[in-house]
């Protein structure tokens, strides 16, 4: 008979091995609110999204774009570090606000927007061909 492997969805950032793991599909917890940290993975991945600690809106886009085949990294920020990753992430290219509200989706190294935009382009059939675009889906 097999054994079920327990299947543990975030890394936590806590322990020194693993601050530099890949994170696809789980949630990566913010160490200290390193915004070079956020950054470089908005940069490596083709979605991912960056909220606070525990929001059930994060929850809630993971969940559809999961719904859609793509597995979204999540980057959980604690409230003591939230206003400064997003003042320093919505100074990078292709940001284009000026305050960054979280759950914050990023689509191709750009912002997309936050669970209202996700939802209306899904809802108008817009957000496959995009997350293809990017590199997210292939089919």
């Amino acid at each position: 008979m097999h054994q079920a492997i327990p299947y543990k969805s975030w890394i936590t950032a806590g322990t020194r091995d693993s601050r530099d793991l890949p994170v696809a599909g789980g949630i990566q917890e913010a160490n200290g609110g390193d915004p070079s940290k956020a950054i470089r993975m908005v940069s490596e991945n083709a979605v991912i999204i960056i909220g606070r600690r525990g929001c059930c809106m994060c929850h809630v886009v993971k969940r559809l774009l999961q719904g859609l085949g793509v597995n979204p990294p999540v980057y959980e920020v604690d409230d003591d570090h939230e206003p400064a990753l997003a003042a320093h992430l919505s100074t990078q290219p292709g940001c284009g606000v000026e305050a960054l509200q979280f759950p914050a989706v990023f689509v191709g190294g750009k912002l997309f927007g936050g669970l209202e935009r996700v939802m209306a382009t899904h809802i108008s059939g817009e957000l496959v061909p995009i997350l293809k675009d990017a590199g997210a889906l292939w089919l």
